[in-house]
């Protein structure tokens, strides 16, 4: 039987050591420079096995940062109206949030509809990019009432929405109403996700209100398809005619 080329022997090696647990999810890789060493072969032969392994979903590339074994896909509940940080609590991986945008703005039309505002009423507008290990996998876009939140803050959006509402606030959430669509990214999305523009991506657009029934955010987050997983449950209604 002819000899697996060494690529794919690489390749199968990194896999078995993630396999044992010697890598896990989250670990770096070592450097190109320390493969080529380690196994006497060319940058060419170590670079066909990472492509290899990143095409099975294995590892991926960070730029800038470097190669990694794969997280697991990010568990979003449907069901269950937790931050992105809530989200994270129990995998501990270091994750934040960089503000890109930052800034009062007026309603339109169709934003004080979904705020049930009247048109002109000033709205906070802050667009933000969500980290996971210095990996951007959501691209969020938030508009809020500045009469309920006249004392928010850059800071806060680097940090989490919900506890500067809740705790800070003293304004409890009640629940949020949301639509999930497949959508193609714009150039910017594809840009600031590290997405191939070619690929769609999940877009969830949701209204978030307070126990007292007022609306205190209109949201639109586009999450890369490869890190999130959706779930839901679905009961039977017994009874219901065959």
């Amino acid at each position: 039987m002819a000899q697996k080329p060494m690529y794919r022997q690489i390749a199968d090696a990194i896999g078995q050591q993630i396999e044992r647990g010697e890598l896990k999810s989250g670990d770096a890789l070592p450097t190109e420079s320390a493969l080529q060493e380690q196994y006497g072969v060319s940058r060419v032969t170590v670079r066909q096995a990472l492509k290899m392994l990143t095409e099975q979903n294995v590892i991926e590339s960070i730029q800038g940062s470097g190669t990694y074994v794969k997280e697991e896909r990010v568990q979003y509940d449907i069901y269950q109206l937790t931050s992105f940080y809530e989200k994270l609590a129990d995998r501990n991986v270091d994750t934040h949030s960089e503000v890109l945008t930052f800034e009062v703005i007026d309603a339109d039309a169709f934003l004080a509809g979904q705020l049930n505002l009247q048109e002109n009423d000033k709205i906070w507008h802050v667009k933000r990019l969500r980290f996971i290990r210095q990996k951007p996998v959501t691209l969020e876009e938030t508009w809020m009432p500045l009469a309920l939140f006249a004392d928010l803050t850059w800071a806060v959006m680097e940090n989490s929405k919900y506890h500067y509402i809740e705790t800070v606030k003293k304004m409890p959430i009640d629940r949020s109403e949301q639509e999930i669509l497949a959508v193609m990214p714009t150039p910017d999305v594809a840009k600031a996700l590290g997405l191939d523009p070619a690929r769609p991506t999940l877009e969830k657009v949701s209204r978030g209100f307070l126990k007292d029934g007022r609306v205190f955010e209109y949201s639109r987050n586009i999450f890369k398809s490869d890190d999130y997983k959706f779930t839901l449950v679905a009961r039977r209604h017994h009874g219901l005619r065959p």
